[in-house]
């Protein structure tokens, strides 16, 4: 099963743009990413409708922070750049005339519902200034004063 990485890689751009002087190009970015700068803009425009992310065209221009980290959760992220539902587990065929699908059905439903329910609490109780500072402490314990570090 492939996994959706969405969240991950525009936290870690969002990381980087935040501790990074002035714009970042979506080229820049699809470079750090290993992607095409298509698709950097076209994440970035889930985040720029949201609020979080402002874009300037032209020289000079490119994608910066336009929100307070404080104020942005990975919920708030996950829900801007389209991310899945958080789980999906299920049955492909319900059948309701079943009464072992009924059965298995209910028991995955109100454990895949109380799982969703704690993850996304946590992603919300989660700031982006949060994730900044974790960045910071392990730049710290490396000696960097710099987000160049990766990618």
């Amino acid at each position: 099963m492939r996994t959706d990485s969405r969240l991950s890689r525009t936290l870690h751009v969002l990381l980087h743009m935040a501790r990074h002087d002035g714009p970042m190009t979506s080229e820049a970015i699809g470079r750090m990413l290993g992607t095409n700068p298509v698709v950097v803009r076209r994440t970035m425009a889930g985040l720029r409708e949201a609020g979080y992310v402002k874009s300037e065209k032209g020289h000079g221009g490119g994608w910066t922070i336009a929100a307070n980290l404080a104020e942005v959760s990975l919920l708030d992220i996950h829900r801007a750049v389209g991310g899945p539902r958080i789980f999906a587990i299920g049955s492909d065929h319900p059948n309701p005339d079943c009464a072992v699908e009924k059965a298995v059905n209910e028991a995955l439903e109100d454990t895949m519902r109380e799982a969703e329910a704690l993850l996304v609490a946590r992603l919300g109780a989660i700031s982006l200034a949060e994730l900044a500072r974790s960045f910071d402490t392990q730049l710290h314990a490396r000696g960097s004063t710099t987000a160049d570090t990766c990618g």
